[in-house]
């Protein structure tokens, strides 16, 4: 094993143990804060340091009650479902118009200042509305999903388009490329990359925005799930969800990051 990889091991650890002492400080501050040791019973299963036997969230996450009480397993898919729903949205939208923004002027100056107003509106201010339109769960939160993070992939599919270098477009113009054959020979495999990029950005917005969304929602999905322990005062399966959310979180993104990677041609070079 190399420094570094030890470096990479070692560190974090550090770090959990830090965070481990400084969860349990505020514990004995705060009365009723949950323990470390609390949690993890509460996550897997045992006694607690009341002496209570308890059946943790994720000692049986497959369980199906009935539709409205189900394992933690399918509260994330439900929650998972709707994120790809609105994140596949989000592409099929986004990317032709990140396209038609990179390539047209006057695309540019027509639809410029509205993705600046839009883009820094808070899940929460779109939600209600929509709430409204749809009189449903579901495609309300798809559709939250969808208006909030189209951005980063029109943003960042347009730069992708810019970053095309003149001399390859000159060529297209020498060989009288039509639109369509001048964006998938010339402009796409430059832009790609940038537009994952977009992608993986708006991924971890859509996961970010989801937890929100179902809070105020309802129904079934790992948001909805944390507050709905909350109600019910059980703090213990509040942080586990924080967690439960984090490490989905970094998992999406290291597969997006994978992706994006593997079409990079510039890490290919």
């Amino acid at each position: 094993m190399n420094k570094e990889m030890l470096k990479k091991i070692l560190l974090p650890l550090i770090v959990l143990v830090v965070i481990l002492q400084v969860w349990s400080g505020i514990a004995k501050i705060v009365e009723d804060f949950p323990t470390p040791s609390d949690t993890y019973v509460y996550a897997f299963g045992g006694i607690t340091a009341d002496g209570d036997e308890i059946e943790g969230v994720l000692s049986d996450p497959f369980y199906i009650e009935n539709q409205d009480d189900k394992g933690i397993f399918w509260q994330i898919m439900a929650s998972l479902e709707r994120v790809f729903g609105g994140f596949a949205l989000a592409i099929i939208v986004g990317v032709p118009i990140g396209l038609l923004v990179g390539m047209s002027k006057n695309v540019q100056y027509a639809l410029e200042p509205f993705i600046q107003i839009f883009k820094p509106v808070s899940p929460l201010a779109w939600l209600p509305l929509l709430l409204f339109v749809f009189q449903d769960i579901n495609t309300t939160a798809v559709s939250t999903i969808f208006v909030t993070s189209i951005w980063p992939i029109i943003i960042n599919t347009a730069l992708g388009v810019k970053n095309v270098n003149e001399d390859y477009l000159n060529v297209a113009k020498v060989l009288q490329f039509t639109p369509l054959e001048k964006v998938f020979q010339i402009i796409l495999p430059v832009a790609v990359p940038f537009i994952f990029t977009g992608m993986r950005l708006s991924l971890g917005i859509a996961w970010l925005v989801i937890v929100a969304a179902e809070m105020l929602t309802g129904g079934i999905g790992i948001g909805f799930w944390i507050w709905d322990e909350y109600n019910n005062l059980a703090y213990h399966n509040i942080i586990i969800g924080i967690i439960i959310v984090g490490i989905i979180g970094f998992i999406l993104d290291v597969i997006m990051g994978r992706i994006a990677d593997y079409f990079d041609y510039r890490k290919k070079m």
